[in-house]
């Protein structure tokens, strides 16, 4: 399609993601991730129609079963009659700069679902678990309908922590027999989950990683009237314990209502999101900075010392 084309047909796509049409919508989050000229049109035309969806992000470390316990929330959460949108963040392909595991392969249950959508995103070396476009790429999904957005992390660790700035519910999962498990909680794990849940329960050690991590969660001073997070044991592979975690997911959005903190957070998600494209406006303005002329010569006075850096540096920024 050419930009042309684009331009015409914006109030068309976002109509069209809006009735659930899925072609639309993919093409909608490509023009995000691509960076489109016509980006900020699309988010225009896409901003009165936000606000609604419940952004439930998913994250543990490697091999605890993300994936597969966000396939079967998916199918408890269609048993609820919501329409679900995911956004499965995967590593990037060092060849294509793509999303290297794709976790639609993972999810096939859910193929032929009008209700679903689901799709994966290369984090292209952006740290903390997600891509640098998700935040809009969760605009296109919660502007198309999705009553419930999961946005899966790439599954890196201890850094993952990103996740929690951008969820409305942080559900991190954990497995028996990973090692150092709740090692990697104490990391900064501990610090972002609203829900716990240990997956794979039916493994030997389950309960004994259930109350490590109950008693470490005593450790912290929380104020009166804040969020205990709860524990869920779930078997994701056999759909097991996955009522529980809905049940726990709709008790914390009551709670982010009540609490005002839902409000809060979602001021603070704008926020960021804000400052994000300014920064990165101003990075293509600037231009390449090592290519300007001007620098040799600040450099040069630096070297011999009749300025410093910083005096440089604000020179440099005066001719922004």
């Amino acid at each position: 399609m050419s930009r042309r084309a684009d331009v015409a047909d914006v109030p068309g796509l976002v109509e069209r993601a809006r009735a659930g049409e899925a072609r639309a919508v993919a093409r909608l989050i490509s023009l995000v991730e691509d960076e489109s000229p016509i980006l900020r049109e699309v988010m225009a035309a896409l901003a009165p129609h936000t606000g609604h969806a419940q952004v439930i992000g998913v994250t543990g470390s490697p091999g605890v079963g993300k994936s597969t316990s966000t396939s079967a929330l998916v199918t408890e959460l269609r048993r609820h009659d919501k329409r679900v949108g995911v956004l499965a963040v995967d590593p990037s392909s060092p060849f294509s700069g793509g999303a290297l595991l794709g976790d639609r392969v993972r999810m096939q249950d859910h193929a032929l679902d009008r209700e679903v959508y689901i799709r994966s995103m290369a984090s292209r070396g952006h740290l903390g678990g997600l891509a640098w476009t998700t935040p809009q790429a969760l605009r296109v999904l919660d502007a198309a309908g999705c009553d419930v957005i999961l946005v899966e992390t790439v599954g890196v660790g201890q850094s993952e922590v990103e996740i929690a700035g951008l969820a409305d519910t942080t559900m991190v999962l954990l497995a028996p027999g990973m090692g150092d498990g709740i090692q990697a909680a104490k990391a900064g794990i501990l610090e972002i989950g609203d829900l716990y849940v240990v997956n794979k329960a039916d493994r030997d050690g389950a309960e004994q990683v259930r109350r490590d991590l109950r008693s470490m969660l005593q450790l912290g001073d929380r104020p009166e009237g804040s969020w205990r997070q709860p524990i869920v044991l779930t078997v994701a592979q056999r759909g097991e314990g996955l009522d529980e975690v809905v049940v726990q997911i709709e008790r914390h959005r009551r709670w982010l209502e009540e609490s005002g903190e839902l409000q809060r957070r979602r001021a603070r998600r704008a926020r960021d999101e804000i400052e994000a494209i300014a920064v990165t406006a101003l990075r293509a303005r600037w231009g390449d900075v090592h290519g300007r002329s001007e620098l040799d010569g600040l450099a040069a006075a630096v070297v011999a010392g009749t300025t410093d850096p910083y005096a440089a540096a604000d020179e440099l920024l005066a001719d922004l």
